[in-house]
């Protein structure tokens, strides 16, 4: 099990660890609800260092990144992010990622899911000759190099202000910038946070984690900035309706199915990527399943991997995330159900041990500012 540079602090603050991702991870420090609220209401700091970076460069690199992705990537700008997926070649998902442009046509960073970090790597290599990509020049998996907090919540832009001399506190969603941080060279601060909240991502060399982390808590003490763990960012995400990759989506569903069309581009400017035939056709065509978000009718909480029925008891679906939102107070959830049980409004049943609990399809998010 591998430790990040931040390990021995969470330790060191009492925090609650567990393996993730092949990770020691802090999953809470003092209560999930406690921690969830301090980001909806304040700032809270999240070690996302097990996270996966992935350097893709040289002139084919914007021809190699639109064949292994859904998105179209040419769309973007220098200092412009985009959310995207790696299709898998079989209608399915490899992971759900971020990548950031650097340079147009030259110049990409993309990041991963901790999980999937050596699934995606290989996957990367697998294509990459194809390009006239040289892997560990042109490809470069930095992961191992690489630390990140994110530092999230309506707070969290105000104390990242006391650390940069440029201007982050009119960064718009979906951007970065790559500049000093906390007195860090060329520190790479992202706002494509996974809580809703607001707030951003700093991604630093491992050589300068302790700086970082002293340095925000230090700005971040005026306005009761604390730690959180993984617990609370399952939470914050799914009030979110953000999927999670090995929970959502995985390498058995389609972009389609999982509601994901939306970064599924087949414009001219996108040209032929994997499974472009596959996920064309299922858009013109439809699918028999779609993930849902739902709200639970009756007293309970939905769990991964529950069963979800239809009136009569027959299974209709399966439930992928669940839990008791902290902010909005209810028991919600996500799940795949039989088209056309998706249909907002719905009403569908979560077998709990045995007992069918009434739920509603509702459009997500739940949480809303």
């Amino acid at each position: 099990m591998k430790d990040t540079v931040f390990t021995a602090k969470h330790i060191a603050l009492g925090a609650k660890m567990a393996p993730f991702a092949g990770f020691n991870m802090p999953i809470q420090y003092t209560s999930i609800n406690e921690e969830h609220a301090t980001v909806r209401e304040g700032v809270g700091v999240f070690d996302v260092s097990h996270m996966g970076e992935i350097w893709v460069s040289g002139p084919n690199s914007l021809k190699f990144l639109q064949f292994v992705s859904s998105n179209d990537i040419s769309v973007l700008v220098p200092g412009k992010a985009q959310y995207t997926c790696f299709p898998n070649g079989k209608g399915g998902i490899v992971d759900d990622f971020i990548v950031y442009c650097f340079i147009p046509g030259e110049k990409y960073l993309l990041a991963v899911n901790a999980a999937n970090i050596e699934k995606d790597w290989n996957h990367l290599c697998k294509y990459a000759p194809d390009f006239g990509l040289a892997v560990g020049k042109d490809l470069v998996n930095a992961s191992d190099d690489t630390c990140q907090l994110a530092i999230q919540g309506p707070k969290a832009m105000e104390v990242m202000q006391k650390l940069c001399k440029e201007d982050v506190l009119g960064m718009e969603y979906y951007t970065f910038k790559q500049i000093e941080v906390a007195g860090i060279k060329d520190a790479i601060i992202s706002t494509t946070g996974y809580t809703g909240s607001g707030g951003c991502e700093v991604y630093v060399p491992n050589s300068e984690g302790d700086k970082l982390w002293k340095a925000v808590f230090e700005a971040g003490k005026p306005f009761g900035i604390k730690p959180i763990g993984l617990g609370a960012r399952d939470t914050l995400r799914l009030e979110m309706g953000f999927c999670l990759y090995g929970n959502d989506i995985d390498d058995t569903t389609s972009p389609i199915e999982a509601g994901l069309g939306w970064i599924t581009k087949f414009t001219d400017t996108k040209g032929d990527f994997l499974d472009r035939a596959f996920l064309e056709k299922q858009k013109a065509e439809g699918v028999t399943r779609k993930l849902v978000a739902f709200e639970l009718v009756d007293r309970g909480i939905a769990r991964h991997e529950m069963n979800i029925c239809d009136g009569a008891g027959k299974k209709i679906g399966h439930v992928t995330s669940g839990t008791m939102g902290p902010s909005v107070k209810k028991a919600i959830g996500m799940g795949y159900v039989d088209v056309p049980f998706n249909k907002i409004g719905s009403e569908i049943f979560i077998d709990v041990r045995g007992k069918l609990l009434k739920a509603v399809v509702v459009k997500a998010p739940f949480y809303k500012k």
